[in-house]
């Protein structure tokens, strides 16, 4: 337990920088998917869906940068949450953008990692992991 937590702070800051330079490409996506949308008189919502998904993204990777040094469970828990509402937007609203699925994936992985990471005890380890394993079934029904 002592060595995952030790190299806690540099896969913070991994997932962090990779979070914040997914926003201009997942941004860039959804506004070619939106404007494909809005020429086919579609009425789905995956463009907007796939820029809430990046802002969501860019947030959690800023929080996770700034905060990959601290003891305490706030920030972690708060990237956690971004990364997994991004996994649910992405798997409610994708349509014909298959590709926000991926975003999402990934995303659900990062928000498992930062509520795993902040843990201390086998206890709580297994709590978080039990969590994560929950909103991911959930999430694929």
């Amino acid at each position: 337990m002592e060595k995952f937590s030790s190299k806690c702070p540099t896969i913070r800051l991994i997932i962090g920088i990779i979070s914040i330079v997914l926003f201009p490409i997942i941004s860039l996506q959804s506004c070619a998917a939106g404007i494909s949308n809005a020429l086919s008189d579609s009425t789905e919502i995956s463009g907007s869906a796939g820029f809430v998904t990046a802002v969501f993204l860019l947030v959690a990777g800023i929080v996770m940068v700034v905060s990959r040094k601290t003891e305490g469970k706030g920030a972690p828990i708060t990237c956690c949450v971004f990364y997994w509402a991004c996994f649910f937007f992405s798997r409610m609203f994708s349509g014909t953008y298959s590709d926000l699925r991926i975003w999402g994936g990934l995303a659900f992985f990062f928000g498992a990692f930062s509520l795993v990471s902040c843990m201390k005890s086998k206890k709580g380890l297994l709590i978080s992991l039990g969590i994560s394993l929950v909103y991911f079934i959930l999430g694929l029904i």
